[in-house]
């Protein structure tokens, strides 16, 4: 048995989500946000035999494409302000950041 821990941007949580419950997979959605850029992410925590886990990643993967957008950075608070850029900077976004942990239980009721 694994645990599966898989944080996607926002903008792909809906078509990941969807994608999950048409093969059969359960998976527990939370709203996060990330720490570089500060934009929301959502945590998809999903249990499944370890079997199961080539064709979950494939899942996420296909439905977790990185890309390229512009953002502003936000200024820092009581910071060091020397390294802060005023304007939009292009970055990549997206994609998947999966962890897959060992379980030695799983319990439902």
């Amino acid at each position: 048995m694994k645990l599966v821990v898989a944080v996607v941007q926002d903008q792909d949580s809906n078509r990941l989500a969807g994608a999950l419950t048409k093969n059969n997979f359960r998976a527990t959605k939370l709203a996060s946000t990330g720490g570089f850029l500060r934009l929301g992410n959502t945590t998809f925590i999903i249990g499944t035999d370890d079997s199961l886990i080539p064709s979950l990643l494939d899942i996420i993967c296909y439905n977790c494409r990185s890309r390229e957008q512009l953002v502003s950075p936000v200024s820092p608070l009581g910071g060091n302000a020397d390294s802060y850029i005023p304007y939009p900077v292009e970055v990549e976004v997206g994609g998947a950041t999966v962890f897959v942990l060992p379980i030695e239980q799983f319990h439902h009721f």
